[in-house]
C-alpha cells in the first residue's frame, strides 16, 4: 500500500512521507489501515520492535485531527514523551499543534486545550482527569503506547484505570495500543473493544542466537565464529567483532562498523562493562571521532559534580558508555543521542533502556539474564517478555541488513536452556494489577472524587469494564479488595459512606487532586497533626539544645555533642540502647502520648502539656526541615535509600539524637521491620537535609552510595510531597509556612538566607552562595549591586551574569566593557578554606569544577 492510497489522510501527509523515502507501507502498518486506523476505528497493534508502531499512531492521530478531533499520545516515560514531541513536530508544518506535559499533577494543564495532539505519560494524564482538565472531553483519539505495561505492578494500574476513565468520558473514542509481541494480545483487543493487528514481520531479520565457547548459535542453525582469547571475556569479544565488520554488510550498508548494546542486571555492572569495553572501542575510532567525543566528554563533565559524571565521560571519551537511571537525565540524553549517531560505539546498560528509548544497535548482548528479586529469595530469571524487549534493539532500520541478538552461556547445558526458556519460547500474557490494595487504594479514592462513581454499585461497575475485570472469573475477589480500601478511605476521613452512596470528602477531593495515595496523606496529616499537638514540648527540647538541630541542620548544641563521623552523624554513644550524655531525654518521653503506635486506628495522641509554646518558639522553627523531610520520605510515594551494612546503628544514634526533630512516636528497636522502615526514611531525610544545607553533590553520592539522577529523583518527588503537605496543612487549619520553607529548600538546594538568590533563573545554588558572599543578597541587591562585583562572584562569564540580571528585572543588564571584580570571586569552599576561582574575565573563559551545572540549577 503506498502512502496516497491511505484513506482520509490530511493533505500534504501523503507527499512529505514520500520524501521521507516511504514509498510503501510495512505490511502491519497496511494491515492497521485496512482494519480502519484512519477512519476512526480502534485498534490493537501487536509487532515487533521497528516494525513502524508509531506510523501506525500517527495515521490515526492525524486522520483524527483532520475530522475536527483532538488526539492524546500516552507513553510510559518522561524521556520518551519527550523524544516522542520531538518526532512529532514534523508535522507542525502542516498545521498540528503539538505539546508535551509530563509533570506538575496538581494542574489541569488548560494551556493544553489549544495544541492537536498531546503527549503525555499515563501518570499525567490520570492526574488531568482527577483536576477536571475540561479539554479531555474533547478527545477523539488516544494512543497508548506499550500497552503492554498494563502488566506492571507500579505503572499498569494507572494506565488501565485512565483508559476506562477515558473511554468513559468519551463514547466512541478511538483507542490505538501499541504493543511488542505478547502472549495473549486478542485479551488486550477484546477489553478496548478494537480490532487486533498481530504479527511478526520485521523490516530487518533478526537474527537471535547464544555464544559459547568461540562461537555464536543462532536460531537458524547458521553459526558464526567469535573466538575468545584465553582469559578474555565474550562480551568484549563480540563487541570488537560487531566493530571489526562484515565484509558483506559492509558492501550492503555502506558501514563497516557495527554498534552493540550490552545488558546487565545492575548499575554498577553497567559502569563496570563500560569501563572495560572502553578500551575495545577506542581501537576503532578516527580522529575525527575522537575530537568529538572529547566535546562531549566536556560536556557531560558539566552535568554533575558528582564521581558519575567523570566516569561516563572518560569512557565516552573512547566510545564506550553506560545508562542506567542512576543518571541525570542530560546524561542520559547525550548518551542516548551519540549512541544514535554512531558516534558511542557501545552501551552497557540496565533493561530501562529497553523500555521504548528509541536506541537500535547491531548487536545486542543480553550478558545477564537473571537479576535479583527479593521476593524469589535469590537471582531469578527475567521474563520472556523482558529479554525479547532487549533482543529488539538490535537492527537499525537503514543502516543495517540484519540484527543480531546474543545471550551467553557458560557451558553447553546453558546454551540448550537459553534456547528452550528464551530464543524458541513466546512472551508471557500480560495480566492486570489492579486488584493489589496499593493500587486500588489511589484509584478508588480517584473514581469517587472524579465522579466517575457515586455508590458501591457504581465503582464496582466501572472496574469491572477494566482489564482485570475480562481476565478474572472470580469477581468475589474485586469486590471483597474493594470493600476493604472503602473502608480504609472512610477511615481516614477521604470518603462518607451513607446508606450505600459514597462521597469523597474536602480533605479527599483535595488528596484526589494532589496525585497521592491516599495511605502517603495519612501519614503527612497524621504527622502535621502530631507536630500540633506537641508542639510545645518539641519546641521546648529543641531550644534546650538536647539532641535537636536547627532549622538549617547545624547542630544546636555542638560543644556538648559526641563528635561527629565521617558521614556527619553522631558518633560515641556506649550503645544502642542509652542515649548520648548530654542531658538527652527521648522524644516519645517528653510528649505526653501513652496510646496506641502511629498509624493505629486510634484518634491520635492525647494532648500535650503545651504551656507557654510561642516562648519555646521564639528561637526555633516548628517543624524542622529534619522532620518534614523525614515525614515524606516514609511514605509510599518515597522511594527509601536501603539501609547497607552498619547503617542500621549508624542512623539508630541519628535517630535518638535528633528524635524531638520527628514527626511522631519513634518504633520501638524490638519491631524490627517498623524501625528499619523509620530509619530507612531517616536515611532518605538527611540526604534531603545534605542536599538543603549545600553538602556537594559528589559527597553526597559518595555519602550514600546514590547516582546524580537518584538525587534528582528523590528531590522532585520530596518537592511534590512536600507541596502537597503544605496545602493539606491549610485545609487543616495548620501553619503551612514551615512546610513551605523546607520545600522551598529541597527545591533550591540552599539555607534560608539563600532562597530569595536561588529562585533567580539562571543562579541556582553555587551561584547564589558565591552572589551572597559577595555581599549580594536579595534580588533588590541584585538589582543594584555593581556589575563587576556580579561579574567577580559568577567567574567572569559574561553571558551568564547578563541572563541572571535580566531575569532580576535590572534594566540595562549588559556587561560591556565591566571589568570582573577578582576579590569577589573568593569563596569558602566546602572545607571551609577561601579559594580564588577568578578564571578570567572573558565569555569564553575556562570552566572549573566548583562552576559545573549543578540540580540546583536546573529550575
Amino acid at each position: 500500500m503506498h502512502p496516497e492510497e491511505v484513506p482520509e489522510l490530511p493533505e500534504g501527509v501523503a507527499s512529505h512521507l514520500r520524501e521521507e523515502g516511504i514509498e510503501a507501507l510495512y505490511p502491519p502498518q497496511a494491515d492497521a489501515v485496512e482494519a480502519g486506523v484512519t477512519r476512526g476505528e480502534s485498534l490493537v497493534a501487536s509487532v515487533p520492535t521497528a516494525s513502524g508502531k508509531t506510523l501506525i499512531a500517527e495515521l490515526a492521530m492525524l486522520s483524527s485531527v483532520a475530522r475536527g478531533g483532538k488526539a492524546l499520545y500516552i507513553v510510559p516515560l518522561r524521556a520518551l514523551a519527550s523524544e516522542k514531541k520531538a518526532e512529532f513536530e514534523r508535522w507542525e508544518d502542516y498545521g498540528f499543534d503539538i505539546g508535551v506535559s509530563t509533570g506538575n499533577y496538581d494542574s489541569d494543564g488548560e494551556w493544553l486545550a489549544s495544541r492537536d495532539i498531546v503527549v503525555a505519560t499515563s501518570e499525567k494524564v490520570d492526574s488531568l482527569v482527577r483536576n477536571g482538565a475540561g479539554w479531555i472531553d474533547d478527545l477523539t483519539c488516544v494512543v497508548a503506547d506499550e500497552v503492554h505495561l498494563v502488566d506492571d505492578a507500579e505503572r499498569g494500574p494507572t494506565l488501565e484505570v485512565t483508559l476506562g476513565k477515558l473511554r468513559t468520558l468519551n463514547p466512541g473514542l478511538q483507542v490505538v495500543a501499541l504493543s511488542a509481541t505478547v502472549g495473549n494480545a486478542d485479551a488486550v483487543a477484546e477489553w478496548l473493544d478494537a480490532e487486533l493487528v498481530e504479527s511478526t514481520w520485521r523490516p530487518i531479520d533478526l537474527r537471535m542466537g547464544v555464544h559459547y565457547g568461540n562461537a555464536i548459535s543462532f536460531d537458524d542453525g547458521s553459526q558464526r565464529e567469535v573466538p575468545v582469547e584465553s582469559g578474555g571475556r565474550p562480551t568484549a569479544a563480540l563487541v570488537d567483532d560487531a566493530l571489526a565488520g562484515d565484509d558483506d554488510v559492509a558492501r550492503e550498508s555502506g558501514d563497516d562498523q557495527g554498534s552493540s548494546l550490552v545488558f546487565v542486571n545492575s548499575r554498577r555492572n553497567a559502569e563496570a562493562s563500560a569501563k572495560r569495553l572502553r578500551d575495545v572501542t577506542a581501537a576503532h575510532l578516527t580522529d575525527d571521532e575522537r575530537g568529538r567525543l572529547a566535546e562531549l566528554a566536556a560536556e557531560l563533565r558539566d552535568v554533575s559534580d558528582a564521581e558519575t559524571s567523570d566516569t561516563l565521560a572518560d569512557c565516552v571519551a573512547k566510545g564506550a558508555a553506560f545508562h542506567h537511571a542512576g543518571l541525570a537525565p542530560e546524561h542520559r540524553s547525550i548518551v542516548e543521542a551519540a549512541f544514535r549517531d554512531r558516534l558511542v560505539k557501545c552501551v552497557s546498560a540496565t533493561p530501562t533502556l529497553a523500555a521504548g528509548v528509541n536506541t537500535p544497535s547491531r548487536r545486542v548482548i543480553v550478558r545477564d539474564w537473571r537479576r535479583y528479586d527479593g521476593e524469589f529469595g535469590g537471582m531469578k530469571p527475567l521474563d520472556v517478555l523482558e529479554i525479547h524487549q532487549m533482543m529488539g534493539r538490535a537492527g537499525r532500520p537503514g543502516l543495517d541488513p540484519y540484527g543480531e541478538a546474543v545471550l551467553l552461556a557458560k557451558n553447553s547445558e546453558t546454551r540448550d536452556e537459553l534456547f528452550e526458556r528464551y530464543i524458541w519460547a513466546d512472551p508471557e500474557p500480560v495480566r492486570s494489577k489492579l486488584a493489589a490494595e496499593p493500587a486500588l487504594r489511589t484509584h478508588a479514592l480517584a473514581t469517587v472524587a472524579s465522579g466517575f462513581a457515586h455508590t458501591r454499585a457504581e465503582l464496582l461497575e466501572f472496574l469491572g469494564r477494566t482489564l482485570y475485570a475480562t481476565q478474572t472469573d472470580d469477581s468475589s475477589r474485586l469486590e471483597t479488595v474493594t470493600d476493604d480500601v472503602l473502608a480504609y478511605l472512610d477511615r481516614n476521613g477521604f470518603i462518607e459512606r451513607d446508606d450505600g452512596s459514597l462521597s469523597a470528602t474536602s480533605i479527599g477531593h483535595t488528596v484526589s487532586q494532589l496525585y497521592l495515595d491516599p495511605m502517603t496523606a495519612a501519614e503527612i496529616i497524621d504527622g502535621l497533626e502530631w507536630a500540633d499537638a506537641n508542639r510545645g514540648e518539641m519546641a521546648r527540647a529543641l531550644g534546650d539544645g538536647s539532641g535537636a538541630a536547627t532549622a538549617d541542620g547545624s547542630d544546636a548544641a555542638t560543644a556538648d555533642r559526641p563528635s561527629a563521623n565521617s558521614d556527619g552523624v553522631a558518633a560515641g554513644s556506649d550503645s544502642d540502647d542509652d542515649p548520648p550524655s548530654t542531658g538527652f531525654q527521648r522524644a516519645s518521653e517528653l510528649a505526653s502520648n501513652t496510646g496506641d503506635e502511629r498509624g493505629s486506628d486510634a484518634d491520635g495522641p492525647a494532648a500535650a502539656d503545651n504551656s507557654d509554646p510561642e516562648e519555646a518558639l521564639d528561637d526555633v522553627t516548628y517543624p524542622t526541615a529534619l522532620g518534614l523531610f523525614h515525614l515524606v520520605s516514609r511514605t509510599p510515594d518515597m522511594y527509601q535509600l536501603y539501609l547497607k551494612s552498619g547503617d542500621r546503628e549508624t542512623y539508630t544514634e541519628v535517630c535518638y539524637e535528633r528524635e524531638a526533630e520527628l514527626l511522631g512516636r519513634t518504633p520501638s528497636e524490638y519491631e524490627d521491620v517498623r524501625f528499619e522502615e523509620w530509619l530507612s526514611a531517616l536515611k532518605t531525610a538527611k540526604l534531603l537535609e545534605d542536599w538543603a544545607t549545600e553538602v556537594d553533590e559528589d559527597r553526597i553520592t559518595e555519602r550514600y552510595g546514590v547516582g546524580p539522577g537518584d538525587i534528582r529523583g528523590k528531590v522532585e518527588t520530596a518537592e511534590w510531597l512536600l507541596g502537597a503537605a503544605e496545602r493539606l496543612a491549610g485545609e487543616l487549619g495548620l501553619s503551612p509556612v514551615p512546610v513551605r520553607e523546607a520545600k522551598k529548600r529541597v527545591q533550591y538546594g540552599v539555607r534560608d538566607e539563600l532562597l530569595a538568590l536561588a529562585g533567580v533563573r539562571n543562579v541556582g545554588r553555587k551561584r547564589a552562595r558565591r552572589l551572597f558572599e559577595a555581599g549580594i543578597e536579595s534580588r533588590a541587591d541584585l538589582r543594584e549591586a555593581d556589575k563587576s562585583t556580579v561579574l567577580g562572584a559568577l567567574r567572569g562569564r559574561r553571558k551568564t551574569a547578563e541572563r541572571i540580571l535580566e531575569n532580576v528585572g535590572r534594566q540595562d543588564p549588559s556587561m560591556d566593557d565591566v571589568t570582573s571584580d577578582g576579590s569577589a570571586a573568593q569563596s569558602t569552599g566546602s572545607d571551609g578554606s577561601s579559594t580564588d576561582h577568578s578564571g578570567g574575565t572573558g565569555a569564553d573563559a575556562p570552566e572549573d569544577p566548583d562552576e559545573q551545572a549543578s540540580l540546583g540549577d536546573f529550575g
